[in-house]
């Protein structure tokens, strides 16, 4: 299941250039201060990916709201 909340939130992932020294910037709008950069794109999805992870495990610790993607939550 959290596979699957992962996989739905990347999937509304947004992602700019930035003039940055990691010009890639990606952020999921549904999730609070969840963003990442990296050098590539495929590096900034990794580290979104690991931004998802911990912003979950935060919420299973019981911080505010469980937000649901794609019909997904996690409680």
């Amino acid at each position: 299941m959290i596979h699957e909340y992962i996989q739905a939130a990347l999937s509304k992932a947004h992602y700019d250039i930035i003039d940055d020294e990691e010009p890639y910037y990606g952020e999921v709008p549904e999730l609070r201060r969840v963003w990442a950069t990296g050098k590539t794109l495929e590096e900034c999805r990794l580290k979104l990916t690991e931004v998802i992870e911990g912003w979950i495990i935060l919420r299973l610790r019981g911080d505010p709201p469980h937000t649901r993607v794609e019909g997904i939550g996690i409680k």
